[in-house]
């Protein structure tokens, strides 16, 4: 954690460290971002320049974090494919806040819990007279 507090951090930088996601989800999202269109699996890995596979899976992580957005596209002769777009950066950005919220209420706790179990230790026993 002091390593994150001491280094330089861009907007960016809050997907790795409020979710863990890795550089090459950051890539896809930045791309998603800046598309004109929502955009196939197959239309991001080209992109990024990265197997469908490895661009699936990010996908993945930044759905499950609520980053991006898939939408089912139907064909008019039946089938259909998904197409991904950017959350609203707004409602991410509510998310964030409220997980560090959360976080911040936690390490307060843990804090006292801390002070609580080391306070009586650190004065020592008691002398008597």
């Amino acid at each position: 954690m002091a390593e994150q507090l001491q280094r330089d951090m861009e907007c960016e930088g809050l997907l790795e460290c409020f979710h863990g996601l890795k550089q090459l989800d950051r890539a896809c999202f930045r791309a998603l971002v800046e598309a004109e269109e929502p955009m196939t699996v197959d239309e991001l890995a080209e992109t990024v320049d990265r197997e469908r596979s490895t661009a699936y899976r990010a996908v993945q992580r930044l759905l499950q974090t609520g980053f991006i957005e898939k939408d089912q596209v139907n064909y008019d002769q039946g089938g259909y494919y998904h197409v991904y777009s950017p959350t609203d950066p707004s409602q991410v950005a509510d998310d964030m806040q409220r997980m560090l919220n959360d976080w911040y209420a936690k390490m307060g706790q843990l804090i006292q819990e801390f002070e609580d179990k080391y306070e009586d230790t650190a004065s020592g026993p008691a002398v008597e007279q």
